[in-house]
Order: structure tokens, then sequence, then C-alpha cells
């Protein structure tokens, strides 16, 4: 049993405190936490059980650094008009069918998402979205929550395609592939699922006739395109980043180096005279800060001993069973993730899972259910992902918002839903789950490389 000593409290009640700010949303979450960073350093000093090193080293960078990379690629493709394009051509092919654009354009949201933020994919269709449904006098409720939703679901079965995921990636060693192999059938079936959900929660208003369609048809999408030059050249840029996530584990490369080698590649193609300040502006830094914050804030924790005791607790909460565990950890990160943020809740979680890890407990089951824990269930609230924040913000320029009500309605339903079906799969296929994945094994082979290395070069200091 862990003792309640003082850095176990200090650190619980700075962490504690921190949260709650940012769950009131009175204070912006980048400010709040990096004053909370500051705090938990500073009292670690006074305190002694943390220091401005050990934060540094609690600074997860391959997150850092992938969250970087991607985000200079959709900055430059953004200014392209590519997914206003793509968002008007497809409503042209329905002809104004609300089932069909609920379907056509939450699947252009969701493939996007896969490989690129769904945040920055939300904000640009969305307003399209928001026109070809004012244009069509049809409600536009329901394609902007299939586009919310469905990218939320999508995004879970990538390595990029959600922050947690790249966060939960980096720490337990799992490649593009295995999120492939293990997450993307469990979220093909929960798609669906969540859009058959839609079509019955929403099916008043599938039954919608639109109006104006010969105007919808006269639209031209090409006027959308701003610059087809630079769209072919960032086209070639992530046709090399796909590839190289497909290969990266094989050549035992960090996912934040395939982002970054690609975002060198753009500026170097792109705009290599220009002064890439523009493009740089609109990567979201207050979102990096706010990744940096929140890893030293946990680091706090864990150096505080408050980690390893919740993760003690978790391991006895089901008697010991791994199955039991891992259902657990699903449904209690869901439900937190859809209180606040998905982000938080993950840096949280994931030095817990570590130290089980060390306690000789197998914890690949546990991974992957918090992958899909906090995707699934950030589709349960308004406020569950930063995406269905953006959405809901932008269905307040129409004459019919999306209400707490409403989403309660669609989004909590179609969260219910996809967590059913992975508590199914889980508990079915838990040895499946449990195996060690390619990405291990090539980490394990990288760090028995390096001890190598350093004993030879220990051997060999040590004969001279």
């Amino acid at each position: 049993m862990f003792g309640l000593d003082l850095p176990f409290i200090v650190s619980a009640i700075i962490f504690a405190i921190t949260f709650i700010l940012i769950l009131t949303e009175k204070i912006h979450r980048t400010v709040i936490g990096l004053f909370g960073a500051v705090v938990m350093v500073s009292a670690g000093m006074i305190f002694n059980f943390y220091s401005p090193e050990k934060a540094l080293w609690a600074i997860d960078f391959n997150t850092i650094g992938l969250l970087i990379g991607m985000m200079i690629i959709v900055a430059i493709l953004e200014g392209t008009g590519f997914f206003q394009y793509l968002a008007i051509l497809a409503a042209k092919k329905t002809k104004g069918n609300p089932w069909k654009l609920v379907v056509v354009l939450g699947t252009i949201t969701t493939v996007i998402s896969l490989i690129l933020d769904n945040v920055t994919t939300v904000v640009l269709i969305a307003p399209v979205t928001i026109i070809i449904a004012r244009l069509l006098k049809i409600n536009p409720i329901p394609i902007l929550m299939s586009e919310a939703l469905l990218s939320d679901t999508g995004g879970v079965a990538t390595l990029v395609g959600d922050p947690p995921n790249i966060m939960i990636g980096s720490a337990a060693h799992f490649s593009f592939n295995d999120f492939l192999f293990h997450v993307a059938p469990i979220v093909m079936v929960a798609w669906v699922a969540t859009l058959f959900t839609l079509k019955f929660v929403f099916r008043k208003e599938m039954k919608e006739k639109p109006e104006n369609i010969d105007k919808l048809l006269a639209m031209d999408e090409k006027e959308a395109m701003k610059d087809m030059k630079t769209l072919r050249k960032i086209s070639f840029v992530l046709g090399i980043v796909v590839v190289l996530f497909f290969l990266h584990s094989s050549f035992h490369m960090p996912p934040a180096m395939v982002a970054l080698i690609g975002a060198a590649i753009a500026f170097l193609i792109v705009s290599p005279k220009k002064d890439p300040q523009p493009v740089l502006e609109k990567v979201e830094w207050s979102v990096l800060i706010f990744f940096a914050a929140l890893f030293v804030i946990v680091g706090g924790l864990e150096h505080g001993g408050v980690l390893n005791y919740l993760a003690s607790s978790i391991s006895n909460l089901a008697g010991g069973n791994i199955v039991y565990s891992a259902l657990a950890v699903l449904w209690i990160s869901a439900i937190m993730s859809a209180v606040v943020d998905n982000i938080p809740f993950t840096v949280a979680m994931i030095p817990v899972i570590q130290y089980l890890e060390t306690q000789g407990v197998p914890v690949n089951l546990l991974w992957w259910s918090l992958a899909l824990g906090v995707g699934f269930g950030g589709n349960g609230t308004p406020i569950g992902s930063t995406a269905n924040v953006v959405v809901v913000a932008k269905s307040e320029q129409t004459d019919n918002p999306i209400t707490f009500k409403t989403w309660l309605k669609s989004g909590s339903a179609a969260a219910f839903v996809t967590l059913v079906i992975a508590s199914i799969v889980i508990f079915s296929f838990s040895d499946f789950f449990s195996r060690e994945t390619a990405g291990q094994r090539l980490e394990q082979v990288n760090s028995h490389q390096i001890e190598k290395t350093l004993d030879n070069g220990h051997t060999k200091s040590f004969e001279e």
C-alpha cells in the first residue's frame, strides 16, 4: 500500500486543481496547463520529489514531433482549397439527398481524418456543409453530426488519426501497421454502426425534400480550388508520408521522424525561397504547449507516487483478471473522455499502464482498451473531443444549432453502441490483443543493439 506522504498529497492537489480549471473552461486550457506545469515543478523542487530535469524527461517528444510535422503538412494543404472542392463535388453527386449527404460527407471527413488532423478537417468542411444545407433548405444537424462523430470514430483506426493514438503508440511502441491490424477492423464495424444510429435518430430529417437542387448542381467546385500547383506537390509529399508510415517500423524509424521528414520535404518543394513563417503561424502552437505542459504535470504525479497508487488500485479493481481490467479501462476511459477532453485523460493513464507493465502485468490488452475507450467515448458529449466543440460552434451560425440535448440523443447513442461493440471484441479476442506487436519486437531489437553498443564501448574503454 502506498503511503499518503507529502509529495503524494501536493502533486495530487496540483493535478486536481489544474484538471478542474481545464474542465470549467473559464481559463484557456493552454494557459492553465502551463501554469499548472510551472507550479508542479516548483512544488517538486520545494518538497524534493521533482525537478526541471525530470520534467524535461517527462515530455514525450515523439508525440510533439509527430504533431508538429502533420500540422505543417495540413497547414500547407489547407491553403489549396482541396477540402472545399471535395465537399462541393460530393454534394453535387448526392443531388441534395439528406441521407446520401450524411453518408458521403461523413465518409470524406473520416477518410481524411485517418491521416490528417480531424479538427482541421471539420473546420474546413463544416462551413461548406452549412452553405449547402442552407441552399437546399434542409436541416444541417444530421450532416454536421455525421462529420464530427464519424471522423472521431474513424480516427481511432490509425496511429495518426487521433492525438490519443499518437501518445499511446509512442508509449506502447505500437507501429502504424499495428493500429491498422488490431483496431481498424473494429473501427469499420463501429463506423457502420454509428452511421445507422444516426439514420435512426434523425429518421425524420432524412425524409426532408431538398429544394434548389438546380442551384446546387450549378455550383462549380473548381472555383474552390485556389492552388492546384501546390496541391499536386503536397499530394506527392502525403504519398511519401503514407508509405513511410506503413514501413517506418521496418526502418526502425519513429513516427515523429516520418512526419518531420514530410514537413521538411513539403517546405523544400512547395516554397523553398519563401519565409515559412506564414505556414508556421497556422501550426497550433497552443495545442503543442498544452500537450507538453500535461506531460510535465503527469510527470509530477508519477514522481509523487500518485500514479503507482492508481495502477495498484486498477490492478486490484478486477481481482487481477486482465480481461475484466481491460473492460474497466475501456469504460472508465470512455466516461472520462465524455466528461473532459480525451487528451489530458490519456496523458494521465499512460504512466499508470506503464507502471503495471513494470510489475509483470501483460498490458497490451489495456493499451488497446485505452485507445478504443478514449476514441469512442469522446463522442458521448459535445466537449468529448476538440472536433465536437468545433462542430457545435459552427452550428451556431445556422437556424438549427446543435444543443446539448440534441448531442446526447445522437452522440451518446453512437458512443454507447460503439463501446458495446468494442467490449464484445475485447472480451472475445483478448488473447489476440494481448500478443506482442511487430513494433514492440523491433523496439526490443533496437534496445538490445544499444545495450550491446554501450557494453562494447565500456569494455573497450576498460581495456584501454
